[in-house]
């Protein structure tokens, strides 16, 4: 082309490009407008080669024009390259890329949550969001009903549970059971149940894709993707990206629904394991405090319990013990040791045959653990706690006087589970209004801190801080020791603390359990007919 945008050359394959006759001049040739803009606008600038390339349409295919000064008087020679399949690559590829990045954050939103019902709403929205104008997600049966998820594209997801008929929609049975999903295009939108599309969805149903939504061994569900007759039907690849969303979101789902699961069971199995809350027995104040050597478990080895007594003397029995070991195994022989224990509660009344027979009962389980405890029976007189006091391998029980002196009860005995014969001292102790006897578990005294975090806590650094605990409430002395213990280790690792105090209060009136007031009402009822 001249200066001027007159063709002066033509070779034959821009002729047939461009429906140009031989017998025609190549001045007759029409050049595309794109080309003829780019020519005026590089010859106005007067440039020379090396000017960047160009791009327009001919005959519905996409070409890049490259120029070349060839004479001079400004004449330009155009190659035309045609980019069509390069630039469909090009697409391809961005919205393969597209793809990867959404399927990424699907995975992200999808794993950040362990909670179902979350993750459902999540899988809904973004399926609505980025798949289709609205998607509708199907768990699996909970007796006669399904939970059912709606979404529409920009709107809230509505989570609900109805009794539905799968075989009303073809395919989601099958997919429900975890069978391959069904072509799309064996579906018909009229066919779709009037439960299976979102409230206030509008326009009538163009396209529809059912693909399950694969679990750990069970399906998760199944998602339902919907697209409206005015919208372009569902492509192959945007079904095979469907399939791919399910298989994320499937597992996240699965994983939500196994973690709840498993949750409900350890909060069950675990609900007999926790350390009860204690309160005023008969007249006497117990508080305890537990704390286990990870904090981020509620059990392990400590425990202790508190038995109300159902007899005339309204005597309590109480239980502190350390199990060999932390963390769940020992939190399992815990829980067969208070067992045993509570068994045992009839034979209350005597410390050493309880001892004996748990010692018999550990050897003959075969456990290789052991455990040490300390057994106390509590019974209010007047206005004084009488107490009886065992130690089975573990530290003697510490006394608060009114005065601050702090008094170590001088029973001992051998610990439970590692020998054939147990042998202990009990002790009586008397308790004035307003003093406490403390029980308590070597986590305390061996809590490693300090300024130098290598130095235990220890048993006279414990007996000075119950000294300032003189005249406290049972609460607020196992407060006050927890708190001294954690502060002693910082941020460092421990071993299981559990304290257990029991009080004689200044005032108040002998009060019983809930239980035990039920107890003796029946009693008095039983007696009166």
């Amino acid at each position: 082309m001249d200066r001027a945008g007159t063709v002066i050359e033509i070779n034959d394959c821009a002729r047939r490009l461009l429906n140009h006759h031989r017998d025609e001049a190549p001045s007759e040739l029409v050049v595309p407008g794109w080309l003829a803009r780019a020519h005026h606008a590089r010859t106005g600038a007067d440039t020379g080669s090396g000017a960047p390339a160009v791009s327009g349409m001919i005959a519905e295919r996409t070409f890049e024009a490259h120029c070349t000064v060839v004479g001079r008087a400004g004449e330009v020679a155009w190659s035309l390259v045609d980019s069509s399949d390069l630039g469909l690559a090009e697409h391809a590829l961005a919205e393969e890329r597209e793809r990867a990045n959404l399927l990424a954050q699907i995975s992200s939103a999808l794993l950040s949550s362990l909670n179902v019902e979350r993750c459902t709403e999540v899988t809904a929205q973004m399926a609505a969001d980025h798949l289709a104008d609205a998607a509708v997600i199907v768990s699996p049966a909970q007796g006669r009903h399904h939970p059912l998820a709606y979404a529409q594209a920009g709107g809230k997801v509505t989570q609900t549970t109805a009794a539905i008929d799968p075989a009303a929609v073809p395919g989601l049975a099958e997919a429900l059971q975890g069978f391959p999903p069904v072509p799309t295009r064996w579906i018909s939108p009229a066919d779709i149940p009037g439960w299976a599309i979102p409230p206030g969805f509008t326009g009538p149903i163009g396209s529809v894709i059912v693909t399950p939504l694969p679990g750990h061994g069970v399906p998760a569900g199944v998602l339902i993707l919907l697209r409206a007759s005015s919208q372009a039907a569902f492509s192959d690849g945007e079904e095979v990206f469907a399939r791919l969303f399910a298989a994320r979101a499937g597992t996240a789902l699965s994983a939500a629904r196994l973690y709840s699961e498993q949750a409900g069971i350890t909060a069950v199995l675990m609900r007999d394991l926790l350390p009860p809350v204690l309160e005023r027995v008969y007249g006497v104040d117990y508080a305890g405090r537990y704390r286990a050597a990870n904090d981020h478990e509620r059990i392990g080895g400590d425990f202790y319990d508190v038995h109300p007594g159902s007899g005339p003397t309204q005597e309590t029995f109480v239980i502190l013990g350390d199990v060999a070991g932390k963390g769940l195994e020992a939190a399992v022989l815990t829980g067969k040791i208070r067992s045993v224990l509570q068994a045992l509660l009839p034979l209350s009344g005597d410390h050493q045959q309880i001892l004996t027979l748990l010692n018999d009962a550990l050897l003959s389980s075969h456990h290789s653990r052991f455990a040490t405890l300390v057994l106390a029976s509590a019974r209010r007189r007047a206005e004084r706690v009488h107490l009886r006091l065992t130690s089975a391998g573990h530290m003697p029980p510490l006394i608060i006087r009114n005065d601050g002196q702090v008094e170590e009860a001088s029973t001992s005995g051998r610990l439970v589970g590692a020998l054939p014969q147990v042998a202990s001292t009990t002790v009586h102790a008397v308790l004035a209004p307003g003093e406490t006897c403390l029980l308590y578990t070597d986590g305390i005294t061996e809590a490693r801190g300090g300024p130098l975090h290598n130095e235990f806590f220890g048993e006279q650094r414990l007996k000075r801080a119950l000294t300032e605990c003189a005249g406290m409430p049972a609460e607020a002395v196992v407060e006050r020791v927890q708190m001294l213990a954690a502060q002693w280790l910082g941020h460092a690792r421990h071993d299981d603390m559990a304290t257990l105090a029991i009080s004689a209060p200044r005032t108040g009136p002998l009060t019983l359990v809930r239980g035990d007031e039920d107890r003796q009402r029946h009693r008095g009822r039983r007696s009166s007919s």
